[in-house]
């Protein structure tokens, strides 16, 4: 059975179904068209404010530019102003025309849940349907969410909220299986994926603990006679990783998982890295660049000594020497790693 295959959210049919999750700070054009180049189907920009968008933000106008091979991405939105969003989402529609508009219920951080949004949603199933409601009024472009359990372990409603969310006109729903309270930390709860599955009409797709191929198979696969789930979304374990895609659609069509060596992490990074200064101010881009210099690295030969490297990388020529350090040692590596 070959699991990779396109989903019809709302009026979209996507290319397939493995997906690159809006990650704050990682998931920006620069890594999202390294992700589309190594096989990910669809790339969700990082978590842009609504109220900040409406405000015409510079900073949040960045975050929805989009590379030249993505021909179409997804937009997530945050915020718990039902009309805020929805004019978020006709500014967004109108000005960079994406395949979805996604809504955040499930950020876990202070600054977003003290103000009523992201998780802080998953509180509040009827704000997830008056804003999904609000913004499929004003908008075509088919309206997703993510969300999470609940809030923590004495209020797990995920089912609910959304109920709440398909009731409200959502297309899709994206569920990352653990609970605000939870953070990043334990293990998510992959038999949440199927009941949510079974709950809704409308495409399901998982988030939280996908690492591996292998991971992602299982998810798709789903227990005998039980709801499937429709897709995946990798976050964590695609940051320094571009080529989980390449691994998982390899796995997924049933063809030989390729060996992804040192010199093929080295030519994304600097495939990375060279679009950043494309999207970025010089000295913004450097600084960003260091987080994701050391996500590259990992099982890197020598993988310390060239975080430690990285982490100072304050201009072009910095990581020029950087890179050729790396080179140098995928060169000399004898199968020890210091990573």
């Amino acid at each position: 059975m070959n699991l990779h295959k396109p989903v019809r959210i709302g009026t979209f049919t996507t290319r397939g179904n493995l997906f690159l999750a809006p990650v704050a700070g990682y998931s920006d054009a620069a890594y999202r068209s390294v992700c589309i180049d190594a096989g990910c189907d669809l790339a969700f920009t990082e978590m842009v404010s609504s109220e900040a968008l409406t405000r015409d933000s510079a900073r949040t106008e960045a975050l929805l530019g989009r590379a030249e091979n993505e021909t179409e991405y997804a937009v997530q939105l945050f915020g718990a102003n039902p009309d805020v969003m929805a004019r978020a989402a006709e500014l967004t529609a109108r000005r960079w025309s994406p395949a979805l508009i996604d809504v955040n219920c499930g950020c876990p951080v202070p600054k977003i849940t003290r103000n009523g949004a992201g998780s802080a949603l998953m509180k509040e199933p009827g704000r997830i349907r008056d804003i999904v409601r609000a913004m499929t009024a004003a908008v075509s472009t088919p309206v997703t969410v993510k969300i999470r359990l609940g809030w923590d372990d004495d209020s797990v409603n995920y089912l609910d909220a959304a109920a709440a969310a398909v009731e409200g006109g959502a297309a899709a729903v994206t569920l990352h299986a653990r609970t605000r309270a939870q953070g990043y930390s334990g293990k998510a709860d992959r038999a949440a994926f199927a009941r949510l599955a079974a709950s809704v009409p409308v495409p399901v797709f998982a988030s939280g603990d996908l690492h591996s191929p292998a991971d992602a198979i299982d998810i798709l696969s789903g227990p005998a006679g039980e709801a499937r789930v429709a897709g995946v979304m990798f976050a964590r374990g695609a940051m320094g990783d571009p080529f989980i895609f390449t691994r998982t659609v390899a796995a997924m069509e049933g063809l030989p998982e390729p060996e992804i060596l040192g010199p093929m992490r080295l030519k994304a990074a600097r495939a990375h890295f060279a679009l950043s200064l494309g999207f970025y101010d010089r000295h913004v881009a450097c600084v960003e660049f260091r987080k994701q210099a050391c996500a590259y690295l990992r099982g890197a030969p020598h993988g310390a000594e060239l975080r430690a490297r990285a982490v100072s990388c304050a201009t072009p020529d910095d990581y020029e020497a950087f890179f050729g350090a790396w080179e140098a040692a995928i060169s000399g590596a004898t199968g020890n790693s210091s990573a």
